[in-house]
């Protein structure tokens, strides 16, 4: 569908030879940050994604709208920028993200729209409509889920495409595209893995939560994708005692557990397991990028444990440059709003009116990001290429790298 594209080519121009069918490479080679802040633990992959709303206290200011760039071809870019606490920190580096992403394209020729929704659906209508009255021919967000349908309703209505950052892919659909880390990916990537090297029987420990349901539904399809079993599944909420002795009475029948959830909660179910009476160390544990937390790390009970997360290197890179820029280290979802930015630059130079057609952005090759490989699926929701880390008290260790290519 279209070329690679380098960031700094000398001509401005892309490589000759592009075809459909060639993934699309925006930048590559950037991971993840070791220094997780908290905002990054509250918006970014690695914390519960379903939280639906900004944190509750008062809103700033509302930030004026701003263009950014001089192209034709314009962008509307809706954050919630003056959103409280973490929501508002995580939408301004994403605005930067996408101002470096627009600056270190060659020659891009789009111009950012940038508007504050404030974490409301009501400042999400509001923004898009203003940011299409201008002239908007795609909409990058909003962030939050509850955000993205007030975008949508108005979007459809002019067959315009939306790439929204929420993490809930019951937000996806008819021309929105969802950018973002989605659980499904991440137990596709470490179940499949585990097949791949033995394990047939499986057994899990999920929150009972809506994060915790969507893992539950990508589980137990994949496992039984790869001609596996399910030997126990438990969902707690704020007791894991018994959900915990009920899988530990199962875990001889078992040759892998997954455990889904963000890094204090998982420490303490595998605590529970440890005090049921399981012997975790004669189990291949598997987990999802939620796993990427010092808490985890530190962990005697989850060492060994395996988990689906885009290859660190790329963040590392991007983060360097980022600092380099603004002096501050970016939350983790910045990466989203930087491939967004990078996306629309390369298909509004290559794929001329059909830009940002349904057929264009769902091309079954892919493109390129910060944290490798992705791309759409005809639904809104996206499949990316993860890498297989394993826990150590150092951090992650990879011991599958991410996929070059997506299969068929």
């Amino acid at each position: 569908m279209v070329g690679p594209l380098n960031r700094t080519s000398k001509s401005g121009q892309p490589p000759s030879g592009a075809t459909r069918r060639t993934a699309l490479g925006l930048i590559l080679g950037a991971p993840l940050l070791g220094a997780c802040s908290s905002v990054q633990q509250s918006l970014g992959q690695f914390s519960n994604p379903f939280g639906g709303s900004p944190d509750a206290g008062p809103a700033g200011p509302q930030q004026q709208p701003l263009a950014v760039g001089t192209g034709q071809v314009k962008v509307g870019l809706i954050l919630p920028l003056s959103a409280s606490g973490n929501a508002g920190v995580a939408a301004q580096s994403m605005k930067n993200a996408a101002e470096m992403a627009l600056a270190e394209f060659q020659n891009p020729n789009i111009q950012l729209l940038i508007k504050d929704d404030g974490g409301s659906p009501q400042g999400a209508s509001q923004g898009t409509q203003q940011a299409l009255s201008e002239g908007a021919e795609i909409i990058l967000g909003p962030l939050f889920a509850a955000s993205v349908p007030a975008t949508a309703q108005l979007t459809r209505a002019r067959g315009t495409s939306v790439i929204a950052f929420s993490t809930d892919s019951s937000v996806a659909g008819r021309g929105v595209y969802l950018l973002s880390f989605l659980p499904e990916s991440d137990v596709n990537r470490i179940v499949g893995y585990a097949a791949g090297t033995g394990k047939r029987s499986f057994a899990a420990m999920v929150p009972d939560n809506a994060y915790g349901n969507v893992v539950e539904a990508a589980f137990k399809q994949e496992v039984g994708r790869k001609g596996g079993r399910v030997i126990a599944f438990e969902k707690y909420g704020a007791d894991r005692a018994t959900p915990a002795r009920n899988v530990a009475q199962s875990l001889g029948q078992a040759d892998a557990l997954l455990l889904a959830d963000d890094g204090d909660s998982v420490v303490a179910t595998a605590d529970a397991l440890t005090a049921a009476g399981a012997n975790l160390r004669n189990i291949q544990l598997l987990g999802t990028g939620l796993w990427d937390n010092p808490r985890v790390f530190a962990s005697p009970a989850l060492q060994g444990g395996l988990y689906a997360a885009p290859d660190p290197a790329g963040f590392r890179s991007f983060a360097g440059r980022y600092r380099t820029k603004f002096g501050a280290e970016p939350v983790r979802t910045a990466t989203l709003a930087y491939d967004a930015v990078a996306l629309v630059a390369a298909l509004a130079r290559t794929q001329g009116a059909q830009r940002f057609a349904a057929e264009t952005l769902t091309n079954p090759s892919g493109f390129a990001g910060i944290d490798g490989l992705f791309r759409f699926r005809s639904d809104g929701t996206n499949e990316r290429g993860l890498a297989v880390m394993k826990v150590a008290t150092g951090g992650g260790q990879a011991v599958a790298g991410s996929p070059k290519s997506f299969g068929a």
